[in-house]
């Protein structure tokens, strides 16, 4: 999760997030240069007193920073795609969750399982337990095995919300009327903090989500449980 002062992402937790995080250094490494060259050229211009006819006025030059800036285009849109059909692949997965945004909170079913839904609401302020988080923390969390492809359904009863959780490299909109669909898997057991990141009204930012990873064992235990 995010700590204070934190500029950067969270650590990456599922495949995704982690080829988002190596994009994300591909492309600013990228701006950069870019930057760098831009910024020489013109305290070149500025301190220069001569002006070549040959460099501003020439084929050669025009021709370089029509291709030059074609092909850098293409650097960042390759690996772009490659991302956004890894983010819509569905293969098999182990797993389905329906997830349905309210104002405020969210209500979760396991389709795979009869009678297995709750709702999750954030825990107020004053019910908090020692090393609980204020604003992030909820009554029921959402438990899913790792190294598992998970599906999740999202969708809406009333407004727009919309299901993040960033550690795994997700954000999916919940839309009345519309069953959006995302995958995640984790690499690692652990809490993974979210919130609804789509203004839905007075008490937008009081519908926090908390996944809990989980070895399948004890995820089969807490299902029995529930059950």
């Amino acid at each position: 999760m995010a700590y204070p002062y934190q500029l950067g992402f969270q650590d990456a937790t599922s495949p995704i997030m982690e080829e988002l995080l190596h994009f994300h250094d591909h492309t600013l490494m990228i701006v950069f240069l870019i930057s760098t060259l831009v910024l020489y050229l013109i305290s070149l211009m500025l301190t220069t007193k001569l002006t070549h006819t040959s460099t501003m006025d020439a084929q050669e030059v025009e021709t370089i920073w029509t291709i030059l800036p074609a092909i850098i285009l293409i650097m960042i849109a390759l690996p772009s795609l490659r991302i956004l059909y890894m983010m819509d692949e569905v293969n098999n997965p182990a797993l389905t969750v329906k997830t349905m945004g309210h104002q405020w909170y969210w209500s979760y079913e396991y389709t795979d399982y009869e009678e297995l839904n709750f709702d999750s609401y954030m825990t107020p302020t004053t019910d908090l337990k020692p090393g609980e988080l204020r604003l992030l923390e909820v009554d029921n969390r959402v438990v899913l095995p790792m190294g598992m492809p998970v599906r999740m359904l999202i969708s809406s009863e009333d407004v727009l919300h919309s299901w993040a959780v960033p550690s795994l490299g997700l954000k999916t909109d919940a839309i009345p009327g519309r069953l959006n669909q995302a995958i995640l898997t984790s690499s690692r057991p652990g809490l993974f903090y979210g919130q609804c990141s789509e203004i839905c009204g007075s008490n937008h930012s009081f519908m926090p989500i908390v996944i809990e990873m989980v070895p399948l064992k004890t995820f089969e235990n807490w299902c029995s449980s529930m059950l």
